[in-house]
């Protein structure tokens, strides 16, 4: 694939990720709690399949590009009182469960997962497994930092039911690293992903972030080079997100050393996406890569794939239910978010409450712009016929303006319109944030500030 970084230059703007629709940042904590519990106790008269995430916020120290919620903290005692709430809060959401939904997918998300001593991880499946039905089937990850562990903390997951781990590099070059507060070198990395595979993972992803400071096109292409001999079965290679209104430890990224300008920021952008489709991944969309024999890549073929806040995933028709402090739940009409401070989270569930702070309940239109922009976002087409069928209207019609909207977007190459629907070219796949922004009823009234660029 070839890039033109003035068309490129053309579309970076700030715009959502759609884990979910509409975005987070259209929450509030004044949702009606009651027409959010109805709306729960609605959704478990299903058996819907379940997904589980676990929000560990602990890390012993902060990088500084990072945009998670998390605790800064040596101290790993702070665990053991943390996995209680949890175990707590579990037992508070599942009086609202109906027992007989199955759980496909678990993840463990933070924050540093893996900040948990080994028996913790045992004892967290244990603890999920006691008050769940998991699938036979069940994919289960977890978000592994490989600076802080040794094999006996792979061998934990694997007995705690986890066949999957994703993994943060950034970057391989020990001068980013240093400028980023986050020191992993080559060899701890290698050797983490070994001790996966002798455990018989079933899947590996590696993070990787372009944008970091002291980043150039030869060294960026020198970690790539490094990440594939690891031959990870999927990469995310995420934009560097410099939002240090909301999170201020990234000052310190700005105010010590120049980010990459915008145009080396679109060269390594570039250089990534040309190198590893040559190498044989599959480009799935935004900052996603997967092998060819890749599940991810699968369901994009088939078009099951789904997006939501783990982002691409295989599984369609769950609903996400979500434990720890700042984790976001989603069920078919709704989503809510746990309170995000430590403090407020604890005197929550230590009083027996549910620790919801904020939420949304869906309208019958974000209902159908959600399945549209889910459909455009991972099978990169929209047929009329079968959007039609699948939201019960006439699509054409109904989204008159916004496919209108897209003639500039079709002039510059980014998607190709027929009278019976629009495919995303793959230059579009980029792009893919700023064509779903156009089926974005919200879009026109947010304030500027409230996200990332999406290049």
């Amino acid at each position: 694939m070839k890039v033109d970084l003035d068309l490129i230059r053309k579309y970076n703007v700030p715009g959502p990720r759609y884990t979910s629709y509409p975005p987070a940042t259209h929450f509030t904590d004044e949702v009606d709690k009651d027409a959010l519990m109805e709306s729960i106790r609605r959704n478990n008269e299903t058996q819907r399949d379940l997904s589980l995430y676990y929000h560990l916020p602990f890390c012993e120290s902060l990088c500084w590009f990072c945009g998670c919620t998390t605790v800064i903290t040596t101290d790993h005692s702070r665990s053991e009182g943390y996995l209680k709430l949890i175990d707590r809060e579990m037992d508070l959401m599942k009086e609202h469960l109906n027992s007989k939904r199955k759980v496909v997918q678990v993840h463990l998300g933070g924050g540093t997962p893996t900040f948990l001593h080994p028996d913790e991880i045992r004892r967290l499946g244990d603890n999920i497994r006691k008050r769940f039905t998991i699938s036979d089937k069940v994919e289960a990850g977890a978000e592994i930092d490989p600076r802080r562990i040794t094999r006996d903390t792979i061998e934990a997951l694997k007995e705690a039911g986890f066949n999957r781990a994703s993994m943060g590099v950034q970057d391989h070059n020990p001068e980013v690293q240093k400028a980023v507060h986050r020191i992993q070198p080559y060899e701890m990395t290698k050797q983490a992903i070994d001790w996966l595979r002798e455990c018989d993972f079933q899947s590996l992803n590696v993070d990787l972030i372009y944008g970091l400071p002291h980043q150039t096109v030869a060294s960026f292409e020198k970690t790539l080079e490094d990440t594939l001999k690891l031959q990870p079965d999927r990469l995310a290679v995420f934009s560097y997100a410099h939002v240090p209104w909301i999170k201020p430890a990234q000052k310190i990224l700005q105010d010590r050393m120049e980010l990459p300008t915008p145009e080396t920021k679109l060269q390594l952008l570039k250089l990534t996406i040309e190198k590893l489709t040559a190498e044989g991944y599959a480009y799935i969309g935004m900052d996603h890569f997967a092998k060819e024999n890749d599940e991810l890549r699968i369901a994009q073929r088939n078009k099951t794939l789904q997006r939501n806040f783990q982002g691409y995933s295989t599984r369609g028709g769950v609903d996400i239910y979500a434990f720890g402090m700042s984790s976001i739940s989603q069920s078919q009409d709704a989503y809510w978010q746990n309170l995000k401070e430590l403090p407020e989270y604890t005197a929550s569930v230590e009083a027996g409450n549910l620790p919801i702070h904020r939420g949304y309940i869906l309208t019958p239109e974000d209902h159908l712009r959600r399945r549209t922009i889910m459909r455009l976002m991972c099978d990169l087409e929209l047929d009329y016929a079968h959007m039609s069928e699948l939201l019960d209207l006439d699509f054409s019609s109904h989204y008159e303006q916004e496919l209108a909207s897209l003639e500039d977007m079709e002039a510059d190459g980014l998607i190709e319109k027929t009278s019976s629907g629009l495919v995303v070219t793959e230059l579009g796949r980029l792009l893919i944030r700023n064509i779903a922004m156009r089926f974005d009823a919200y879009q026109a009234e947010r304030k500027e500030g409230r996200f990332s660029k999406t290049i």
